[in-house]
């Protein structure tokens, strides 16, 4: 069975997050380190599209996570926390907030996008370019750098593919090289085109 038969399967073939039934498609979760069917959900186009794009949000359109937020499935429950996060000022989502409870692992999940904090709070995170870096994001080295503690170099042209973002830091991201896992100064790469 692939990836859409399960989610489809078990979603009944509507949106996990608004039950519509009408140009569904796989969303997977950011940061996708999680992927297949615990780290992916089935949404509608309106759902992604204003979860990826802060700007064309609609509090109203959220109301469905009412009920989607009490979802057994990890990642819909993760995507319910992160709207809710961002909606909190509009009054009925904070309640919502108050009541969903996540384990301390889906909630470390949910917090890797950042919605939670304000956005005087939010550290950007940019590449030598100046390019916005999310968790998630693939990058390029592009100056050799040597590996403190080992005796590594990780060459120039590197690719580094599901970047972790350092919440203190706005210099600092992580991601592995080889089978290791290593801090990078975002100063040191260049984000990379999602096709590529």
């Amino acid at each position: 069975m692939s990836l859409l038969e399960e989610l489809q399967d078990r979603s009944d073939n509507q949106c996990e997050l608004c039950t519509s039934k009408d140009n569904l498609s796989i969303y997977e979760v950011k940061p996708m380190a999680i992927g297949g069917v615990d780290g992916s959900l089935l949404a509608c186009d309106t759902c992604v599209e204003q979860i990826e794009d802060v700007e064309k949000t609609e509090a109203n359109h959220w109301r469905c996570l009412n009920d989607s937020m009490w979802s057994e499935f990890r990642a819909v429950k993760v995507i319910a926390w992160r709207m809710l996060s961002r909606l909190r000022k509009e009054g009925w989502p904070q309640d919502l907030l108050d009541m969903l409870y996540l384990e301390d692992d889906d909630l470390r999940y949910a917090k890797e996008s950042g919605d939670h904090l304000d956005e005087s709070e939010k550290i950007i995170h940019r590449d030598a370019n100046g390019v916005i870096l999310q968790a998630g994001d693939s990058v390029v080295l592009i100056k050799d750098l040597k590996v403190k503690g080992s005796s590594m170099v990780a060459k120039q042209g590197t690719a580094v593919r599901r970047i972790s973002l350092d919440h203190e830091n706005a210099n600092y991201i992580e991601g592995k090289v080889g089978p290791t896992q290593i801090v990078i100064i975002t100063d040191y790469v260049k984000k990379m085109a999602e096709k590529e």
